[in-house]
């Protein structure tokens, strides 16, 4: 065996390992994104037509409102969002139009 084989074969043994060692954390992360795709999907469904405030969309969705607002926080800062008006004291968010190139 070549000293360049012998090398693959220690580095495919090596990551293999890393993956066994990492598996459980690998796995938690994957099931962080799904969640945040879950709740991305489901603000951006509830306010698509009719704008809402925070706390109206947590109720809806069943989750706190510090939750949804950080949520609504980045959506704005991306122009996914925006501010339609106001009811009461609070912002009425809405699903930004999409444009067409």
């Amino acid at each position: 065996m070549s000293d360049e084989q012998v090398s693959n074969v220690s580095r495919g043994e090596m990551l293999k390992s890393l993956r066994e060692m990492h598996a459980a954390s690998v796995e938690q992360t994957q099931a962080l994104l799904r969640e945040q795709k879950q709740m991305q999907q489901s603000i951006c469904q509830i306010i698509r037509e009719t704008p809402k405030t925070v706390p109206e969309i947590a109720a809806e969705i069943g989750k706190p409102s510090h939750e949804v607002l950080w949520y609504i926080a980045a959506f704005k800062k991306y122009g996914i969002v925006v501010e339609t008006g106001k009811c009461g004291d609070y912002p009425l968010y809405q699903r930004a139009k999409e444009t067409q190139a």
